[in-house]
């Protein structure tokens, strides 16, 4: 009875007498993030570790405002970020969050990769990235993580879009419209393997007698050197394996690892509690969601010491785990 007594009073002292309340913010329906955040609230009310909700939203840098802004009387928002997006609300480089930078967030864990591809076709002479100059380019959709990620690369290059012959800003399936139809000679994407859009530009390609090239984006490369020292922690090296899309040779890149973040304010024991069940239910995530594959404890750190902490909590699990010492 006292031994009893003495635990809840622990708990109570950690402030998880009672069980944290947790808003899962995710994005739109039919996204990985939506099925990939629902799935985790049900994990984690099943394992008993939260009262656990999750949201539709419009994504990232909305998950950010409301981890930041909504958090309070015992209630916590968490969420599916894009890297990029994270790093620049977080250090204050996006205009929304420019008067407030978004300095609550810590990461639980890396999610899954999304591969940065810079796609053309051969004959256009684009071998590297510095190519581009005076070349027609669609660097992603207004406003999209794509279009972050192709600035980021292309500054670390040198390059401004001003010296493209022409720039359009158009989404994966209209990009590859436009290459197919000859109107750009290349376009920037961010996403998993395979993007559709993609693997059928590969196809209408070949049936013209045309071969699709990835532009490589080599770990030792000046661009990406560059890149990593300017955007620490943001990015990793990544390979995407010539079978995918059929070309000549796998195209190393970038890729960029979605976060799933909590607020600082998260009480440690429950954040612990989280990853901990995330972690041991792992396989009930990858039967509901393809990309989670990629969700393993080593992943899940890839991004420890960067720009961004991770939450103690997260920290603890970890190193009880094993793959951090």
């Amino acid at each position: 009875m006292k031994r009893a007594l003495l635990i809840l009073l622990a708990l109570a002292g950690l402030g998880l007498a009672q069980k944290p309340r947790v808003v899962i913010a995710t994005g739109g329906v039919g996204g990985v993030y939506f099925y990939y955040g629902t799935t985790l609230a049900e994990i984690w009310n099943k394992a008993g570790v939260a009262e656990a909700q999750a949201i539709q939203t419009a994504a990232s840098i909305d998950n950010l405002l409301l981890l930041e802004n909504r958090t309070g009387g015992g209630t916590y928002y968490c969420g599916t970020v894009l890297p990029d997006s994270a790093y620049l609300a977080y250090t204050g480089q996006h205009d929304r969050f420019k008067d407030k930078p978004a300095k609550s967030v810590r990461i639980l864990f890396a999610m899954y990769p999304n591969f940065l591809h810079i796609v053309t076709r051969e004959g256009t002479g684009i071998r590297v990235v510095q190519d581009l100059k005076g070349k027609r380019v669609s660097t992603g959709a207004p406003g999209s993580g794509t279009e972050v990620e192709a600035l980021l690369v292309l500054q670390a290059a040198g390059i401004s879009p001003k010296d493209f012959a022409k720039q359009e800003r158009l989404g994966a399936q209209e990009s590859a419209n436009a290459l197919a139809e000859g109107n750009i000679d290349a376009f920037f994407w961010s996403g998993g393997l395979p993007t559709g859009a993609i693997t059928e530009l590969s196809a209408a390609l070949a049936r013209k007698g045309q071969r699709i090239h990835l532009v490589p984006l080599d770990p030792k490369s000046t661009v990406v050197q560059t890149f990593q020292k300017r955007f620490p922690g943001l990015a990793g090296p990544g390979v995407i394996p010539k079978a995918v899309y059929g070309t000549r040779s796998d195209t190393p890149t970038l890729t960029f690892w979605n976060l799933f973040v909590c607020p600082q304010s998260l009480p440690e024991e429950a954040a612990y509690a989280l990853t901990k069940a995330t972690f041991e239910n792992l396989a009930t995530l990858r039967q509901a969601v393809a990309a989670a594959r990629d969700t393993t404890l080593e992943n899940a750190v890839r991004f420890v010491g960067g720009t961004i902490p991770y939450h103690e909590g997260a920290l603890r699990y970890f190193r009880e785990a094993g793959v951090l010492k």
